[in-house]
């Protein structure tokens, strides 16, 4: 019996180790292009190591375009990120608190109008957007891509309420019995006791706001106010050749800030995902 429980857990550990190797494939070959110029990135695709290297690709890749170099891009993406984590999260807590501690008329009618827009797809409303940002003369502005978040965002709203939920009434009564009104116990009593929730919303606002391409094409035309994304883009012009080794090292750059947020917070992620299903 141990000897099969042996034999088991090594194909087990085989079949992960392959599977992984496949997973982790399409990464490993986008990184060696980037040390490949653009003729051997497609003739040696299959060969994962770069005869030779060639580490002009990142020094030509970072220079940008449009007297814009990635430092620009790179940098736009931080500010509109923070931006859009801070807003989420201010915004999605506090409507989340008044859904799940306080009472008042009307409120199942609202929470239902909150869930419902998330059945809402994002493309429906992309034209209305863009009506009244350009009437507010926000395009080419980060205005239209923040100032949304701060409106709050249905899913991270009950993803939260599940956490208010789960935390007894009884802290309320206590904290206004010590004199705590409303608000007090919502920032004082209640959010820190919903770090990981908080956490979690912050990380998947974080990739959404770093990965998203199509807002910032739609607002933005100006080379430096562009996001990493759309700069990513730019490096791909059917009217001429393509510089596919920048754009790949560029790529692996644009890599590591969400990676490294991932090995930071990933026990936040799956403890905010495994007890958002919490009730009182």
């Amino acid at each position: 019996m141990a000897a099969k429980r042996r034999i088991r857990a090594v194909l087990f550990h085989v079949f992960c180790a392959l599977f992984g190797l496949v997973t982790l494939y399409p990464i490993l070959w986008m990184i060696s292009s980037s040390f490949k110029n653009t003729y051997k990135v497609f003739v040696d695709s299959y060969n994962l190591i770069p005869q030779p290297f060639d580490f002009t690709n990142y020094a030509r890749g970072w220079q940008g375009f449009g007297g814009a170099s990635f430092s620009t891009f790179f940098s736009n993406s931080a500010i509109i990120v923070c931006l859009n984590v801070l807003g989420a999260l201010l915004s999605s807590s506090l409507i989340a608190y008044g859904f799940s501690r306080t009472n008042f008329k009307g409120k199942k009618f609202w929470f239902f109008t909150v869930i419902i827009s998330m059945m809402l797809p994002g493309q429906i409303i992309l034209v209305p957007q863009y009506i009244i940002f350009s009437k507010l003369q926000w395009v080419n502005t980060f205005l239209p891509l923040t100032v949304p978040s701060f409106f709050g965002s249905a899913f991270f709203t009950f993803l939260i309420m599940q956490f208010f939920r789960g935390i007894p009434y009884d802290l309320d009564e206590a904290a206004k019995l010590d004199g705590c009104n409303t608000f007090q116990i919502y920032y004082k009593i209640l959010l820190p006791l919903i770090k990981p929730a908080l956490i979690t919303a912050g990380i998947f606002q974080f990739y959404w706001s770093w990965d998203d391409f199509m807002s910032p094409l739609i607002y933005l035309s100006k080379p430096d106010l562009f996001t990493a994304s759309v700069a990513l883009r730019m490096f791909s012009d059917p009217t001429a050749q393509n510089d596919w080794g920048a754009m790949f090292a560029m790529s692996v750059l644009s890599l590591i800030p969400p990676i490294t947020v991932f090995f930071i917070f990933q026990k936040y992620i799956v403890e905010g995902i495994s007890t958002s299903g919490m009730k009182a």
